[in-house]
């Protein structure tokens, strides 16, 4: 298994240390600017991977907290318009359990106009998964970034923009 999406967090994270300052002004004078750069550097750094890497702030407080840049609440499209996975759904809910641990739970979501998905719920947070993007509405630990990384490979690996 190939560890792109812990390299591409990683990346990621590289990119915001060395922009700290940069940052750090933007938010003093405007979040909302501070926002369209780090905007700038995720897509940056996911065109090297071939993938649309989104932040979202659901808690619009923490875009305040440059420390969490791309650990949390970080999206990765690579196709929106893909309607169905390239392996069985029900594999993609046992990944999760394997990689997650027994507390998830895996459900079947999005299922309309010829569209699936998976959304994993956890105790602190949730993973949507889409046939052509990933959500983390979570932190990022290391069996999530495990997931990713088994997620890129058998779910995206075949689909990425070039």
């Amino acid at each position: 298994m190939t560890e792109t999406f812990g390299m591409m967090l990683d990346d990621l994270r590289n990119n915001v240390e060395a922009n700290r300052e940069p940052l750090a002004a933007l938010l003093r004078k405007s979040p909302n600017l501070a926002y369209q750069k780090l905007n700038e550097l995720a897509a940056f750094v996911g065109s090297r991977y071939g993938f649309d890497i989104q932040l979202h702030f659901p808690v619009v407080a923490k875009i305040s907290d440059i420390d969490s840049y791309g650990t949390e609440n970080v999206g990765i499209v690579v196709d929106k318009f893909r309607k169905n996975f390239p392996i069985p759904r029900d594999e993609v809910k046992a990944r999760a359990v394997e990689f997650l641990g027994p507390g998830v739970k895996p459900q079947d979501a999005y299922m309309y106009e010829g569209k699936e998905g998976v959304r994993i719920v956890m105790p602190d947070g949730r993973i949507e998964i889409l046939p052509g993007s990933v959500h983390f509405w979570c932190k990022i630990n290391g069996s999530i970034r495990k997931f990713g990384d088994w997620m890129i490979d058998s779910l995206y690996s075949n689909t990425k923009k070039n």
